[in-house]
């Protein structure tokens, strides 16, 4: 670089030493060029973010020497005379000089930076500015377009719509195999599980196991997608996205009642609500013209967030980081970006300015929440009466009115007085004590229980008459007083006429007020549309018009990872510069704007992958596996082999449930208390708070419905959210917790306890054929010859034990609430309870 400006100045005596240095120099810097492809967005953005952001990215004020790389501008500028990168020469490329220097003062990164550059990131940065310097923006900010096809040879024998066309050319590209067809009842199993969270009956096994319609598959997903279990099963991972929960979390964790907002995801998924529609009534419901109830409901999602209640709380500071919360659940849900990195300081590695998150901030900061008290109903709450509550309180108000009108007339008649005079002033009223002619001057309508209750007892004795229509109408006014307490409460959202200003705060820190701004979304992305409002309405439309790239990106990316385990971008909550690239980005695009051209039909798109051939291929590699592809593919990124995991712990439960006949299948209504181990709520709360386990029904219904205490969530969900902030990435674990809990817990015991009464009910003393219908239960498939033959063997000598030991037999099949049957013999009941516990624990009762 500097060598070539001497070059001609210089003496021919010094010039040659200079050369020679010249021509090795650029010999360093080509030498170890590799010959595979590189890409800008795949392999060098991510080394640059890395290794170069911290310092020399998007933050203003953390970044060093006034040098920006995270922009084309700035990586292809000049500084003192020398390109930062000059496209096809890497000896004259400053970046090279310095991350290859010797000298550790000029070295970059700073040999006190955690992350060095390897030789081979080096070499593919230089092969990188040697093939030009091709620049793009991050791919997930590139407007959406939808790619063409990939052509394919044998189109017919195995694609059968476009998401196995990508999956087939990246795996031919990349010399790989896919896998055969999973069998029928592997199938089936498989997409109940999915689409509703529960394993298929019997009925339904064997109905389609005879089937031979070429479109008895597509029957199944249409049924299993009409089925209201679908919304259940759908719901979970929302939930978690939301932060639902039934307290309101830190030490008082007093209780919320945030349920109806859970019971109308259930409906809008269940009536396959458009995606945009689903966020709009969710973001900002009440801003629509004339909001019906179900819409202001709708906004519960906002107030979703923690609510602290302790002592020496500050209500503004409160106030200030419910909104954070509420801006940062935006970000991570419909951006699918880390904008709360932004909220004291330019983000260090995406495009979001400190004013960008208080633009965002500002759309949140009109409701009239201050922070202060520690309600669990903080304002403003919305009144959502059950169908039952309703007519109750219709027929209620129709009774208080009458028995009102009752005490009006009678004491019109009872206490004469002049016209527009009070009671007090009749003549009958004189010698009353001054508390009871009181009450009497209250119109009978404003009067409280309390008051009706003193002067019912004051004339039950003298004027027996009165008292009696006082009676009733005490009695009809406790009615209607109960009824409404009884009305479940919801904070919404609400926005107040006088606009609150808003400013930058310094820090994060809530009274620390820097510059005013005004609603608005990232400078990066295209601006909102010419709306005088600027409110939340405005801001939830902006995030599906066709000119915002990331909306539809993140959503097929989080949805494709309810089916697969893994989204096509493995960071499910980072689509940003510091995310995982896409596995297939072109069909990530592809499925995204397929998304758009629906309508924001999400039943469609999961019609789509359910149906593909990627999806209902085989888990198993092949058993001779020439070409290693699981070894070379262990997470299965290229989708090669159907997907197979470990059922979360909310599903396991689920399908014990369903296994046995216990599950209850009512939808929606208020969280239910199933079995707990005692002293977990007091231990947590100090004693303050002691759990009180539900009786009957309500300990069989799904997992959805389960009281969720935000600082100690249920203890037999092992591997779920916090549901303390938003979280989008589904959480798995091989804990000991999970055979802890599914050999051990009240649940699991009870539901082998009722498959086993079920299975001796239906074979008699068969042994062996009981235990076929068990297995088929929990698998969904029959067993083979030595699977049975083993599990027999352990009912017979579980038998043998169990009947000289009565004691724990007894013990046993004595766990839970559900009837106990004594039809059969306690010790073949109890090995057959013992069998049924072994089925559920097998690794494909916990495995999907």
């Amino acid at each position: 670089m500097i060598f070539q400006t001497s070059l001609c100045l210089a003496p021919m005596d010094i010039r040659l030493p200079k050369l020679i240095i010249a021509i090795t120099w650029i010999s360093i810097a080509t030498a170890r060029l590799p010959a595979v492809e590189i890409d800008f967005s795949r392999d060098i953005r991510p080394l640059l973010s890395d290794h170069c952001f911290q310092c020399h990215g998007p933050d203003e004020k953390q970044r060093q020497a006034n040098l920006r790389l995270d922009v084309q501008e700035g990586i292809f500028g000049i500084r003192e005379g020398v390109a930062i990168v000059a496209p096809g020469k890497p000896w004259g490329s400053e970046l090279i000089r310095r991350i290859t220097s010797s000298d550790e003062n000029e070295r970059m990164p700073p040999a006190e930076f955690p992350l060095q550059l390897t030789v081979d990131q080096i070499d593919q940065i230089r092969s990188w500015i040697a093939n030009g310097a091709p620049w793009a923006e991050h791919w997930s900010f590139e407007t959406l377009q939808a790619p063409g096809l990939p052509n394919v040879d044998d189109l017919e024998s195995w694609t059968r719509n476009a998401i196995d066309r990508f999956i087939l050319a990246k795996a031919r590209q990349s010399d790989f195999t896919v896998s055969v067809e999973a069998t029928r009842e592997q199938l089936l199993r498989r997409v109940t599980i999915d689409l509703t969270g529960l394993p298929p009956t019997l009925e339904e096994i064997d109905y389609f196991l005879v089937d031979e319609s070429p479109h008895a598959y597509q029957r199944v997903v249409d049924r299993l997608l009409a089925s209201p279990r679908y919304g259940e099963r759908m719901a979970w991972e929302w939930l978690d996205a939301a932060r639902y929960a039934d307290t309101n979390g830190f030490q008082g964790d007093s209780e919320r009642t945030m349920w109806p907002w859970r019971d109308w995801v259930i409906q809008a998924l269940n009536a396959n609500m458009a995606y945009d529609q689903f966020t709009i009534e969710q973001l900002a419901g009440d801003l629509l013209t004339k909001p019906s109830l179900q819409q202001r409901l709708a906004t519960g999602f906002c107030r979703n967030h923690m609510i602290n209640g302790e002592g020496g709380r500050i209500a503004e500071e409160n106030r200030v980081e419910y909104i954070f919360d509420q801006i940062e659940t935006l970000g991570t849900i419909w951006l699918g970006l880390t904008v709360g990195c932004a909220r004291c300081h330019d983000h260090k590695y995406d495009p979001i300015q400190q004013q960008d998150y208080y633009r965002l901030f500002a759309f949140f900061n009109q409701t009239p929440v201050d922070g202060a008290g520690g309600s669990p109903k903080t304002p403003p709450v919305l009144e959502v009466p059950t169908d039952q509550q309703r007519k109750a309180l219709l027929a209620q108000i129709q009774e208080l009115g009458e028995a009102v009108t009752d005490v009006v007339q009678l004491e019109t008649s009872f206490f004469q007085r002049p016209p527009g005079k009070p009671v007090s002033h009749a003549k009958n009223a004189t010698d009353l004590p001054d508390t009871i002619k009181q009450i009497l001057d209250v119109v009978p309508a404003q009067r409280k229980l309390a008051q009706l209750s003193e002067i019912e007892k004051h004339f039950r004795d003298t004027a027996t008459d009165y008292a009696e229509i006082l009676k009733r109408h005490r009695e009809s006014a406790e009615k209607k007083t109960a009824t409404d307490q009884a009305i479940p409460r919801v904070m919404v959202m609400q926005d107040n006429n006088d606009q609150r200003k808003t400013f930058i705060l310094e820090r994060g820190l809530y009274n620390q007020h820097g510059q005013e701004v005004t609603a608005g979304v990232p400078s990066f992305l295209h601006d909102l549309s010419d709306s005088a409002s600027r409110n939340r309405l405005d801001l939830a439309r902006w995030l599906f018009v066709p000119e915002n790239p990331l909306t539809a990106r993140v959503t097929v990316n989080r949805h494709w990872q309810t089916f697969f385990g893994n989204g096509l971008v493995k960071t499910t909550e980072d689509l940003g510069v510091q995310g995982e690239k896409a596995s297939h980005p072109e069909m990530l695009d592809w499925l995204a704007m397929d998304l758009r051209r629906s309508g924001w039909n999400v039943k469609s798109l999961h019609r789509l992958i359910v149906t593909s051939s990627t999806y209902r291929q085989s888990a198993q590699t092949a058993v001779n596996d020439l070409d290693n592809q699981r070894e070379r593919d262990p997470d299965n990124r290229w989708l090669t082999r159907g997907p197979r995991f470990r059922m979360p712990s909310w599903m396991i439960r689920d399908h014990a449930l369903a296994a046995s006949g216990l599950l209850v299948s009512e939808l929606g209504g208020p969280p239910v208390r199933p079995y707990q181990p005692s002293g977990v709520w007091a231990e947590a709360t100090f004693g303050k708070k002691r759990y009180k386990q539900h009786t009957g029904s309500k300990l069989y219904q799904r997992s959805l419905y389960t009281f969720w205490r935000r600082i100690v969530g249920p203890t037999f969900f092992f591997d779920t959210s916090k549901r303390q902030t938003c979280s989008v990435k589904i959480a798995r674990t091989n804990t000991p917790l999970h055979a802890l809990t599914t050999l051990n817990d009240t649940t699991y015991v009870e539901a082998a306890r009722v498959m086993a009464e079920r299975i001796q009910a239906n074979h008699g003393r068969s042994a062996e054929a009981g235990i076929r219908e068990a297995f088929r239960r929990v698998t969904s498939r029959r067993p083979n010859s030595e699977e049975i033959q083993r599990l027999v063997n352990r009912w017979k000598t579980w038998v043998e034990h169990f009947a000289s030991h009565r004691e724990d037999a007894s013990q046993l099949v004595s766990n839970g609430q559900s009837p106990l049957s004594d039809e059969f013999d306690t010790a073949e009941y109890a090995a057959h309870t013992a069998v049924c516990l072994l089925i559920l624990n097998l690794d494909e009762g916990l495995t999907r």
